[in-house]
């Protein structure tokens, strides 16, 4: 099955920001389904941001959820299919018009009647794709409370992923762990009273330790305050409730009250902009949080491991460094000293890794880390600024390190060979990333390429290194041409989504 980058990447063209944003709405749709008693679909304009072809009414479902609260509404995945406008017109007239709309009684689908709404997802002013929710409103519910509950709060949160503020960035970090609502379910008024508490948030708070028998009526913040062990962690919860009833993106909270261990997350309610309360979602993870524990030393393990990797590289880097101030010869010290950079960025690499969770390297903060360690090697010293531009964004720690060592490969070379020793200049390392590729440009304003450059013909070890691991590691593509304006630039292009996976 593909994933949404991979489909993302191959049906679209939409920037970097789009994609984090989808991928964020995708994050969060377990919880609007379930509230919705719906299926959850994304759709998108089959090559959107090609204004050739989006136009062409056909749309493309990439991604596809199915509630826990309800029977589904398709037997079979709709993932990957491209629909014409006239099978879908709700989508398509959601995606042109930024507007929900809603249709009474959709056509059956393997004769099953399937009742649909399409609710625009906006993004930074635009609209980049659509979610639509579609329900068998064969399966009759009784109109119960909690069923209303659910149902006025996924009305509330469309209507905000509609207008672009849901989900926000800050949310998204807590997405991974976050209750469900059928963990337990509280819906506060606009002052932080309970509206409504589903059975599974009153046994969790219960377990925490409430006496009295119901939560309605009551100020939540108040009343959990008094519940929470640690008093740092009561007064937190209590200023997490109350900021989101004034506004503010709530978070995921974990705390402990007599012996039980509960998650709890708010979500602010702000539809059109206006209050409307804030919801609270509730998980009893006692249990859970016993068998983490288990678990954070095999991950304190890993994250050993990384270390001492790290400081093994530093150590046979300084034993270069070492050798590198005793020997009498200029190229043997230039020549050890480029393979101390090259062993200082790998350990880099490893440095990030040993401090997170995740075999995922923040490819923008090892760069940073490098540059100064860049200009330290270069034969010219500071006389040269280096500096980056955009964003290089995350990657998975086996693309990561052959990534670093390119970009430290470029970078290096253009302080040594674009410019005179002593000669001021600049390199400037500008990134984009899309839902397709990372676009990289390392632009120096030095001398240019000299005359009858071939980098296929280049036999300096340095681009040597920078084309196997471009072809052979990342699958990439790599030029070095003159820049607009005088200067030179080296142009790198790493595929992402599927087209990563195939190499």
């Amino acid at each position: 099955m593909s994933t949404l980058s991979d489909l993302l990447a191959e049906h679209t063209d939409l920037p970097g920001s789009a994609v984090d944003h989808l991928q964020r709405v995708v994050g969060e749709w377990q919880l609007l389904a379930d509230l919705s008693f719906a299926d959850v679909l994304l759709w998108v304009g089959a090559d959107s941001g090609n204004p050739e072809v989006s136009g062409h009414g056909e749309v493309v479902c990439v991604a596809q959820c199915r509630p826990t609260t309800a029977p589904t509404a398709f037997a079979e995945d709709a993932v990957g299919t491209v629909v014409s406008d006239a099978e879908h017109p709700h989508v398509r007239q959601a995606l042109t018009e930024w507007r929900i709309v809603r249709v009474e009684d959709g056509p059956p689908g393997e004769g099953t009647p399937v009742r649909r709404e399409a609710i625009p997802v906006r993004c930074a002013g635009d609209v980049i794709a659509v979610l639509s929710r579609d329900t068998n409103p064969t399966q009759h519910r009784q109109s119960s409370p909690l069923e209303v509950a659910y149902l006025d709060c996924a009305a509330d949160l469309c209507q905000m992923i509609s207008e672009g503020t849901f989900p926000t960035p800050e949310e998204h970090s807590e997405i991974l762990s976050s209750p469900r609502a059928g963990d337990g379910f509280i819906r506060l008024d606009s002052d932080g009273t309970v509206v409504y508490a589903s059975p599974n948030a009153l046994s969790a708070y219960h377990r925490m330790g409430l006496t009295t028998t119901t939560l309605t009526g009551s100020d939540l913040a108040s009343v959990t305050r008094t519940l929470v062990t640690d008093p740092f962690d009561s007064q937190d919860v209590a200023n997490d409730i109350r900021a989101a009833l004034a506004g503010k993106a709530g978070k995921r909270m974990e705390v402990e009250a007599r012996g039980a261990t509960v998650l709890l997350r708010t979500l602010v309610l702000r539809p059109g902009g206006l209050p409307a309360g804030a919801a609270v979602l509730i998980r009893d993870v006692t249990e859970v949080k016993r068998r983490d524990r288990a678990l954070l030393s095999k991950d304190a393990t890993i994250r050993e491991i990384h270390h001492r990797v790290k400081n093994n590289l530093q150590t046979v880097a300084a034993l270069l460094r070492l050798q590198a101030r005793r020997t009498n010869n200029d190229e043997a010290r230039q020549a050890l000293s480029e393979s101390v950079r090259r062993v200082t960025s790998i350990a880099l690499v490893h440095d990030t890794l040993s401090m997170s969770v995740d075999e995922e390297v923040n490819l923008d903060e090892v760069v940073d880390r490098l540059v100064p360690i860049m200009a330290d090697v270069a034969m010219v010293g500071s006389a040269v600024q280096i500096r980056r531009e955009g964003s290089l964004g995350v990657f998975p720690a086996e693309r990561a390190t052959p990534l670093v060592m390119v970009l430290t490969e470029l970078v290096q070379n253009a302080i040594e060979h674009a410019f005179e020793p002593g000669e001021p200049g600049t390199v400037t390392l500008r990134a984009e990333r899309s839902a397709r590729w990372l676009d990289v440009v390392i632009h120096d304003d030095g001398n240019g390429l000299p005359a009858g450059f071939s980098l296929e013909r280049s036999d300096r070890l340095g681009l040597q290194i920078v084309r196997t691991l471009v072809s052979a590691e990342l699958g990439g593509s790599l030029g070095l041409h003159p820049a607009e304006g005088g200067g030179t630039d080296a142009a790198l292009r790493v595929p992402l989504g599927r087209r990563a996976n195939r190499v």
